[in-house]
């Protein structure tokens, strides 16, 4: 779930701009330093906002670091952009797994069928939700 172009600018323009004026202020080594440190920090923090991965490998629906077994997964819904507000909104449940990203439109919500979880289900985003979909149908 890589961010999108559009929201790098943004951060990357704060950074440039923090820097420069800590240049302002100091002469030396301290002028070019947050350069160096500050925009590559924003970069790293870009980058790594955007590293969250959303698989289906060994028998297994890996979302982030959690992971669940297919043989617990129970109903499949997906939900366009337009409705996440109805599905992230007071009808959420609190015990849910959630891993939402702004930048991706669609989710997916997962059911969970084990009776030893405390999580009801499972709601994430994911840029492909129909194919991932059938995939955990299928399984």
């Amino acid at each position: 779930m890589y961010v999108t172009w559009y929201w790098w600018p943004l951060p990357l323009i704060a950074a440039v701009l923090l820097s420069a004026e800590i240049h302002m202020g100091y002469p030396g080594v301290r002028a070019w330093l947050p350069y160096v440190v500050i925009v590559p920090l924003a970069l790293l923090l870009i980058v790594r906002s955007g590293r969250t991965k959303v698989a289906v490998e060994d028998g297994e629906l890996l979302v982030g670091d959690a992971h669940l077994p297919l043989e617990f997964v129970g109903e499949v819904e997906v939900f366009e952009a337009k409705d996440k507000r109805r599905v992230l909104g007071p009808h959420l449940d609190p015990a849910a797994f959630m891993l939402h990203r702004g930048w991706v439109g669609p989710l997916l919500r997962v059911q969970v069928t084990d009776p030893a979880d405390p999580t009801p289900y499972w709601v994430f985003s994911t840029r492909k939700p129909a194919e991932l979909a059938a995939i955990l149908r299928a399984a």
